[in-house]
């Protein structure tokens, strides 16, 4: 696999001196200084530094960024520093860091079926034998009634005329098996899927492998990152406390008082080590620091805080920079007013604990009761209940002589921190995007389980889960750690149950995957960091975003969801069952056309000995209707009612008792039609022996004109037969097969191309494929016979069918569900199933590394048919009783 590198060079410290070297010379051993903003070169420790703050989500999936110390030392390549300095000793690079080991583990394509393919060559093994034993009676039935029978007549004493007619007979047993190959399924296929493909890039969805439209059609679970798919990725402030109310209105300074408004501003800018760009054009301004910072600050620009003129018109006296140990920061300045104030910010039950005195709705200090103190208290634990992170503001005024003028001074004097002002209090969290409820639901009422898989601690994955509708009252929660111990009886009991995973790893998420699989499931998995490639390579869909995907995230998926947006793997979902329905369609359609003219052949060639359709017609419906059948239904838009069915299971039949029922009614109701006009269509007709054509090298020896013309009404009747059908496909289980045609230009324009030719090769090709021109009431009669396949395709509908699949060798055979293509571990049917299983058993490289959980060394360790009785209708829904 092939990932784009760019060599920044690196700063490392050999022999005492710094000097720049490629990031591909860095040896283990090396000794490398880090600060704000590089990127991490190679796995390492941390040896020393100042409040080293890492951004490793794209390796863990945790959202928080770690702060480096002694007690958490341990680095990882790719990661990104977002605040402080340190200095680290490489003991890792190449293969032999968390990245190369993920890398290693999703560089193998084994180059398996994919599940639908596995389907189709069943469908097409299985008509091309039919075709070849209905070819095979054809040809022996021919041969003995002409060595029986015909023989003896006049017109074939000379040799020749006996071989003609042995390679007419052979000729027409070929036609039947080259009719019987449903060579339109493979163009079917490729059609949709590229069509899909096309389309999804309208929803933002940019497809890496076509096989994953339709695998992701048939998804029964999804198993979803957190970190920018569910939530936004972005620290907001969502709550806040100020002037002595509590208040979700964050965004909007009317509630505040106007002191109040310009104190908590300066505080806000002030007291802070982010940065904000100033904005160009309609775009927002970039905010730059980490993720507590830029909230605090995206808050303040809400606010109106105009950073740049904030800060150039403020003198900074002096600056407390974070620690851990205090959970706190503070910055002293002298404000417009000459007046010097020192500001604190910082955890909020720390902050709390500093302040006398709070701001109230009229923006004046008031001396805090203890009736006062459990209130604030209570706010505090009330936005910590709902997973919020909270942060306090606080001052005091100073006199400004206390405040040492030169650095040295400065640097030995600590700033107050007693008898504070609370100016307010705010909750900030990674909020969940707009619409990903609504699209989680989307995918439980159609049968899609949605879980969420994520490092962050477990408080924080609870709450997120049950704002975006993930959890309800029966889902399970799960730590990493523990879901690692779960053997396979635990895994048989409560697996199902299971719906969000919180503090696990990449090889938690990649044991969830496999697990998940063996037990029937076909998974779906999204993720953008690194941490998610072996899972996303595991899945038989694997989902990355776009906009804050790694590299290695992309590489290893199918489909890159371009907007980073759960709501388009929903859209996702809808384009794959579209793209089965849409198969589903045209091999109803063929089957139909197959069936009848098969039967149609082989009954008239028993009884006979001649076939009414010709091996010229034969090939003629074969080129022209299923081609540009194929191109009509296998662009066929998705309907919303797609994402009311439940998903394809992995043995469900390709062909359900629906497409049997539908098949075998049009078929029957084809062939009685048919049969009827060649067995007494010259009676009915009332077709004298002189009409038809006068070009006498249209008739076969003993034949009549008037056999010709009956023939071509039997062609011509068949082909407007399927020509209506086409139209009935659309809607295998709707009333109303016309429901959004007036959209479809492209299928009102295939039909009336195929009506076109038609009539081309009837009245101007009569030579070519023995055809006569026909009468206008010939015409008529042709299209009453074909538009009678609509209200039989409507009475249809109201027979029920039985609830247990129809299963002949076709169905077996199309069934059994290959692995995904690039899947490499074992993929194994539940026990249950008559189906056997098919297992493989890999090396995990994941496995062996590592597990330093966040570098703590304490923690190291278009619709598918329904085969039952349903038929939709609109937005109504009928449901017929089983047999």
């Amino acid at each position: 696999m092939k990932v784009n590198h760019f060599d920044f060079g690196h700063q490392v410290i050999r022999g005492g001196e710094r000097k720049k070297i490629s990031i591909w010379d860095i040896v283990v051993g090396d000794v490398i200084p880090l600060s704000i903003g590089d990127q991490v070169p190679a796995d390492g420790i941390f040896i020393e530094g100042h409040s080293l703050l890492i951004d490793e989500s794209t390796m863990t999936g945790e959202s928080e960024p770690v702060r480096k110390d002694s007690k958490r030392p341990f680095l990882m390549s790719g990661c990104k520093v977002i605040d402080g300095q340190g200095i680290m000793l490489v003991t890792g690079v190449g293969i032999n860091t968390e990245w190369g080991q993920v890398m290693a583990s999703v560089s193998e394509d084994n180059g398996e079926e994919t599940p639908l393919q596995v389907r189709l060559n069943g469908v097409a093994t299985f008509i091309g034998k039919v075709g070849l034993t209905v070819a095979v009676l054809v040809f022996v039935i021919l041969f003995i009634r002409f060595f029986a029978i015909d023989y003896k007549k006049p017109q074939y004493k000379k040799p020749s005329k006996i071989i003609v007619q042995i390679v007419e007979m052979f000729s027409i047993a070929v036609t039947i098996v080259v009719v019987a190959v449903p060579e339109g399924l493979p163009l079917a296929v490729t059609l949709t899927l590229a069509y899909s493909m096309r389309k999804m890039m309208a929803d933002k969805s940019l497809v890496r492998h076509l096989a994953a439209c339709e695998t992701m059609g048939s998804a029964t679970t999804i198993c979803s990152d957190k970190t920018g798919t569910l939530t936004t990725n972005k620290m907001t402030v969502v709550r806040a406390w100020l002037g002595n109310a509590e208040n979700d209105a964050v965004d909007s300074d009317e509630f505040i008082p106007h002191n109040l408004h310009q104190t908590i501003i300066r505080s806000i800018c002030l007291n802070s080590t982010g940065t904000v760009a100033a904005a160009k054009g309609d775009a927002e301004p970039v905010i730059s620091g980490s993720p507590t910072e830029t909230a605090c600050l995206g808050w303040g620009l809400k606010l109106g805080m105009d950073f740049k003129q904030l800060r150039h018109a403020t003198r900074i006296l002096h600056v407390e920079t974070f620690n851990s140990t205090k959970k706190r920061a503070g910055v002293v300045f002298k404000n417009d007013e000459g007046i010097v104030e020192a500001h604190w910010k910082g955890a909020a039950e720390i902050i709390l604990g500093l302040c006398t005195k709070f701001v109230d709705e009229h923006g004046e200090p008031q001396e805090m009761s203890p009736e006062k103190r459990t209130e604030l208290e209570n706010v505090i634990g009330g936005m910590a209940a709902k997973s919020l992170r909270c942060i306090a503001f606080a001052y005091r005024p100073i006199e400004g002589s206390n405040v040492p003028t030169n650095e040295e001074e400065s640097s030995e004097w600590k700033q107050p921190e007693d008898n504070l002002i609370l100016l307010g209090i705010c909750g900030i969290k990674d909020p969940c995007r707009n619409g990903v409820r609504e699209a989680v639901e989307r995918c439980q009422h159609a049968g899609v389980k949605v879980r969420m898989v994520t490092g962050d601690n477990v408080i924080t994955a609870r709450a997120i889960a049950q704002e975006c509708g993930i959890l309800k009252d029966d889902g399970l929660v799960v730590e990493g750690p523990d879901f690692r111990t779960w053997d396979d009886a635990r895994l048989d009991r409560d697996l199902e149950k299971l719906v969000v995973m919180a503090r696990s790893s990449p090889t938690d998420k990649l044991k969830l995957v496999k697990s998940l699989k063996q037990r029937g499931n076909v998974v779906a998995v999204t993720g953008d960091g690194t941490n998610d490639a072996p899972a996303l390579h595991e899945a038989d869909i694997g989902l990355s975003m776009g906009i804050s995907g790694t590299e290695v995230a992309k590489e290893s998926s199918d489909i890159i969801i371009l907007d980073d947006n759960f709501t388009s793997v929903v859209k996702v979902v809808r384009w794959g069952r579209s793209v089965y329905s849409n198969i589903q369609k045209f091999i109803q359609f063929q089957l139909t056309v197959n069936v009848t003219a098969l039967t149609i052949n082989f009954i008239s060639s028993i009884s006979t000995g001649k076939v009414p359709l010709t091996a010229v017609q034969l090939l003629w419906v074969n080129l022209i209707m299923d081609t540009l059948g194929a191109l009509a239904l296998a662009t066929e838009p998705p309907t919303d009612d797609l994402m009311d069915l439940k998903p394809v299971g992995r043995t469900e039949p390709l062909i359900t008792n629906i497409m049997w029922r539908n098949i075998l009614a049009q078929a029957i109701f084809q062939i009685v039609v048919l049969l009827t006009l060649d067995f007494a269509g010259n009676s009915i007709l009332k077709l004298s022996p002189n009409d038809g054509p006068t070009d006498k090298s249209l008739l076969k020896d003993d034949d009549e004109p008037r056999d010709v013309l009956r023939t071509t009404i039997i062609f011509n009747a068949f082909v407007f037969c399927q020509v209506f059908n086409e139209i009935n496909a659309r809607r295998p289980t709707t009333f109303n097969i016309f429901q959004g045609i007036h959209k479809n230009y492209l299928f009102i324009s295939i039909i009336v191309v195929e009506v076109i030719l038609q009539f081309v090769i009837v009245q101007f090709l009569n030579r070519f494929a023995r055809t006569t021109k026909l009468e206008a009431k010939y015409w008529g009669l042709c299209i009453v016979i074909g538009f009678i396949s609509w209200p039989v395709g409507f009475l249809v509908k109201f027979l029920p069918v039985p609830k247990k699949q129809f299963q002949p060798r076709l169905n077996l055979c199309c069934g059994l569900w290959g692995k995904k293509k690039k899947s490499k571990a074992k993929d194994s049917l539940d026990a249950t199933e008559s189906i056997p299983k098919e297992s493989e058993q890999t090396n995990d490289p994941i496995a062996v590394t590592s597990n330093h959980h966040g570098g703590n060394i304490s923690d190291a360790d278009n619709r598918r048919l329904p085969s039952n009785g349903e038929i939709h209708d609109g937005e109504k829904t009928h449901v017929v009783s089983a047999v």
